[in-house]
């Protein structure tokens, strides 16, 4: 099957408004640049997201809090927006703070049809509140639920027009597991191939759990920030 669109814009433009989606990337890196610029273009509002982090003030997630288009945030780091501090600070924004493992076990749980699960990490602290607690081997754990979404958005180095992916070194990270964690992915690729071409024992994301491919125009692939100094 053919899975690939002739651009963003197509592929995202029957998610509604109040929509749950994940967005794969760390920091800057290995984001879907170009979807998340769709989307900002098609309007949707109201949208839940699950994701690492949300981006800069004018880059990544950061461009859809600009326009107000999300209504939460499911993430573990967000240092590095100011726009994000001033609409949580005035209640605008719903944020989810999760330590970035119990984010990526939540994540993969959900994919893999785990519904909860139980960790140590937050014990004790305000992640614990309201959360069932168990004890194993006499240490104290807390219940923490798979998560799903509606859509998942993500961006792979390479792919081919069945969906298969293969993602580059460190651009990987949460592009892999949000892919199995949702109802349908989206992927944009930077290179597209034919059927065949990619070796499958270098395939990170198999294409049964991929419904869409666009291939990505252009890429800035920047970075969060940049220190330098004179020679």
């Amino acid at each position: 099957m053919d899975k690939v669109y002739p651009s963003a814009a197509d592929a995202v433009k029957d998610i509604p408004s109040g929509a749950t989606l994940m967005a794969g990337g760390f920091g800057l890196c290995g984001i879907p640049e170009n979807l998340i610029a769709a989307l900002r273009d098609g309007g949707a509002t109201g949208l839940t997201f699950v994701s690492n982090n949300a981006g800069v003030d004018d880059f990544g997630l950061g461009l859809l809090l600009q326009t107000r288009q999300i209504k939460k945030m499911i993430s573990s780091y967000v240092g590095e927006n100011k726009e994000f501090e001033r609409q949580f600070l005035s209640g605008e924004l719903e944020v989810d703070l999760v330590p970035q493992g119990t984010l990526a076990e939540r994540i993969r749980a959900g994919g893999a049809g785990i519904p909860a699960f139980y960790t140590a990490t937050g014990f004790g602290t305000l992640v614990a509140e309201g959360k069932d607690v168990r004890y194993f081997d006499g240490k104290p754990y807390i219940l923490e639920r798979g998560l799903v979404a509606d859509y998942a958005i993500v961006k792979a180095w390479k792919g081919d027009r069945h969906g298969n992916l293969v993602f580059r070194k460190t651009a990987q990270n949460f592009n892999s597991i949000m892919a199995t964690a949702a109802k349908v992915t989206i992927a944009e690729v930077e290179e597209l191939v034919e059927p065949g071409e990619l070796d499958p024992d270098q395939v990170h994301t198999p294409g049964i759990f991929v419904q869409r491919v666009i291939v990505g125009p252009s890429y800035e692939k920047r970075i969060e920030r940049r220190t330098t100094r004179e020679a």
